[in-house]
């Protein structure tokens, strides 16, 4: 599923501001008087900016038609790629270039648990996958072994000062989940969100087929 971004024609923004004013996200800015968007990656892509804009400058766009044309930063760098920035090397007079993964299976954004809507149309007949922070840092297939064809929300019940039972009870009750597959660490902090997901499937009422998949701080799975 493509990732949706805006896109801001700088011909027609007149820099009302209207659209910065209603971005959760703080993605847009008004800068020398247009709304520039500071970075694609914070972009939510639920276009609550679209019907603010007197205008019509803002649209939004699939993530891979975005990659292709140039953007205006706040940087300053007009005419930037989105998906390749090179820089020197001062040692060898070489370019590196930075792209996206090949393989990204992030079907959605935003993915943090308190930061998704809980009635987004991607959730329908979805298969959910909520998963701990840190499970992407150490287990190395996640995007092919678990993200694929699935729905990611992440979270960290230590550090994130959320109910994430609450949450996850109305994205159940709000749409229609096929499955739900918890990937936490082996560390003890990542039981708070089994308890919050067992909480959310018995205080939505729902018979979801679920499990919960273990991760080790080496990367190793020691249970599923």
């Amino acid at each position: 599923m493509a990732i949706k971004v805006m896109r801001i024609d700088e011909e027609k923004c007149i820099g009302c501001g209207l659209c910065a004013n209603v971005c959760q996200q703080s993605a847009i800015e008004i800068i020398d008087g247009k709304a520039r968007l500071i970075s694609d990656s914070i972009c939510d892509g639920l276009g609550n900016c679209l019907p603010e804009c007197p205008t019509g400058a803002i649209t939004l766009v699939d993530r891979e038609d975005q990659e292709t044309k140039p953007q205006n930063f706040a940087c300053g760098c007009p005419g930037t790629n989105v998906t390749t920035i090179k820089r020197n090397n001062n040692r060898n007079e070489n370019t590196t270039e930075f792209q996206a993964p090949i393989e990204s299976h992030l079907n959605q954004w935003p993915c943090q648990i308190q930061l998704v809507p809980v009635n987004a149309p991607y959730f329908e007949n979805a298969k959910l996958l909520v998963a701990a922070d840190c499970t992407a840092f150490a287990y190395a297939n996640i995007h092919r072994n678990y993200m694929k064809d699935k729905i990611t929300i992440i979270g960290c019940p230590k550090l994130d000062n959320v109910d994430y039972a609450a949450k996850l009870t109305q994205i159940l009750k709000d749409n229609n989940i096929n499955s739900v597959t918890v990937l936490r660490m082996s560390v003890p902090c990542c039981g708070g969100l089994v308890y919050a997901v067992q909480k959310a499937l018995m205080d939505s009422n729902k018979m979801i087929p679920w499990q919960v998949v273990t991760i080790g701080t080496d990367g190793s799975i020691i249970e599923q």
